[in-house]
C-alpha cells in the first residue's frame, strides 16, 4: 500500500497578515480557521488516494450522502504547539492516529494509517504555519487540529460506505479559560445517558457529543456548566462528561479515575495523566466508581481534589455538584487545588517544551 502524498494548491485569497494578527491577539476556541484544509478520499477499489491541501471552504455533499442519514463519522482533536525556537509540536499524534483507527473500526470505516495522519497533520501545519501563535502570545495559545471522516457515498441503504471523505482543518486557540481557572460546576444527569454497552462510547464520534446535549441543557437549567453521566444499565457509576474525563484526587493521595468499560472515551490527557501521577507522588488507580462515593467522599473529607481533563481545557478543577433535591459542596477554591494545578502546569510545561520530554510525546510538525 502506497503512502498518501498531499499536493498543496494555495489558497488564493488568504488572511492577511493584518487579519490574521487580529485573530491571533484574541483567537477565542473554534470560532475561526485558517487558509487551508487537508482532503483524502477512500473508495472500496482505490483505497485512500487524492490527498490535496487545498483552500478551506464549503464541502460539497448530495443530500443522499450516508453521513446525513446514517451518522457514520468519526473525529480526532489535538493541538499544535509553538516552541521558542520557532518549531512547532504535537503531544502525542501517535495516540489519536491510534484512537481514530479504532473508532474507525466501530464505525465501519476505513482506518487512515498512521503514517498517512501524521503526514496529514504535517501538511496541513506547514500550509498555515503563520497561524500557529508564538509562545510568548499571552500563554496557552495553540493551533487546534480537528481530523475527521464521513461516509461520503450518495446512497441511501443502510450498509458502510463505499466512499469515505478524511480531512483535517485548524483553529487557532487561545486559553480556554480567558479570564482565568476557574471551578466548573457539574449536574449529575440522571435521566439521560452518554452510551450504553455495546455502543460507541469508546469511539470518538458525533452520535456521542449529541446524546450528551440534553443532560448539559438540564444542568444549565440548574445553573451548572455541564453534566455528569452515569453508566446506562445502573444509573450509579460514574462515566464522563460529555467531552471530558474525571479525577479523583483522594486524602492518601490516590489518582482514581473510572475505569475503561467500553462505553468511556479514552482521552490522551486523561492517559498522560496517569503516567505522570507516579513522578507527582500519586498512586493511580482505575476503577468503577459510584456516583454515592463522590457524594459521601467529598462530606467526608476522603475526596480532596476533583477535576476533569481534556485536549481543549487541558486540566479543569471540578467545583459544586448538584442533583436533583441535593449538592455536594466544591473542593476546589477559587482555581483548583494544588494537585490540580500541578498536574495541568506539568502537561503544559510538557507540550511548549519547556521543560524536557522524558515521556517521548512529542512529535515535530513542521
Amino acid at each position: 500500500m502506497t503512502a498518501l502524498s498531499f499536493t498543496h494548491t494555495p489558497n488564493a485569497n488568504p488572511a492577511s497578515d493584518a487579519d490574521r494578527a487580529a485573530i491571533l491577539a484574541d483567537p477565542g476556541f473554534g470560532k475561526h480557521f485558517t487558509d487551508h484544509m487537508v482532503t483524502a478520499t477512500w473508495t472500496t477499489d482505490a483505497g485512500w488516494h487524492d490527498g490535496a491541501v487545498t483552500a478551506y471552504g464549503p464541502i460539497s455533499l448530495m443530500p443522499s450522502a450516508a453521513v446525513l442519514h446514517y451518522a457514520q463519522e468519526i473525529f480526532e482533536g489535538l493541538k499544535a504547539y509553538r516552541h521558542e525556537d520557532g518549531s512547532v509540536w504535537g503531544f502525542r499524534p501517535h495516540a489519536n492516529a491510534q484512537r481514530m483507527a479504532r473508532s474507525a473500526t466501530r464505525l465501519a470505516l476505513p482506518p487512515l494509517p498512521e503514517e498517512d495522519f501524521l503526514a496529514s497533520l504535517r501538511a496541513i501545519v506547514e500550509a498555515d504555519k503563520a497561524w500557529v501563535p508564538g509562545p510568548g502570545e499571552s500563554g496557552e495559545k495553540s493551533l487546534y487540529l480537528r481530523p475527521f471522516m464521513f461516509a461520503s457515498e450518495a446512497f441511501l441503504g443502510v450498509r458502510p460506505a463505499a466512499e469515505v471523505t478524511y480531512s483535517v482543518i485548524a483553529s487557532p486557540a487561545g486559553a480556554y479559560f480567558a479570564g482565568g481557572l476557574k471551578p466548573v460546576t457539574l449536574w449529575i444527569s440522571e435521566h439521560y445517558a452518554r452510551a450504553g454497552a455495546g455502543g460507541t462510547g469508546a469511539a470518538k464520534c458525533g452520535g456521542n457529543y449529541a446524546s450528551s446535549l440534553a443532560g448539559q441543557l438540564e444542568g444549565a437549567e440548574h445553573g451548572c456548566d455541564q453534566a455528569v453521566f452515569l453508566d446506562s444499565s445502573t444509573h450509579s457509576y460514574i462515566e464522563e462528561l460529555g467531552g471530558m474525563n474525571l479525577f479523583f484526587v483522594t486524602k492518601d493521595h490516590r489518582l482514581v479515575t473510572p475505569e475503561l468499560t467500553g462505553t468511556i472515551l479514552e482521552g490522551v490527557t486523561r492517559s498522560s495523566i496517569l503516567d505522570l501521577s507516579k513522578e507527582l507522588g500519586l498512586d493511580p488507580e482505575e476503577r468503577r466508581i459510584e456516583i454515592e462515593e463522590w457524594k459521601d467522599g467529598v462530606r467526608s473529607g476522603d475526596i480532596v481534589e476533583i477535576f476533569a481533563c481534556g485536549t481543549a481545557a487541558v486540566v479543569t478543577p471540578v467545583g459544586e455538584l448538584r442533583w436533583e433535591g441535593g449538592q455536594a459542596p466544591s473542593t476546589a477554591g477559587e482555581a483548583g487545588g494544588e494537585v490540580t494545578n500541578a498536574i495541568r502546569s506539568r502537561l503544559l510545561d510538557v507540550q511548549y517544551g519547556r521543560v524536557e520530554d522524558t515521556h517521548g510525546w512529542l512529535t515535530q510538525l513542521a
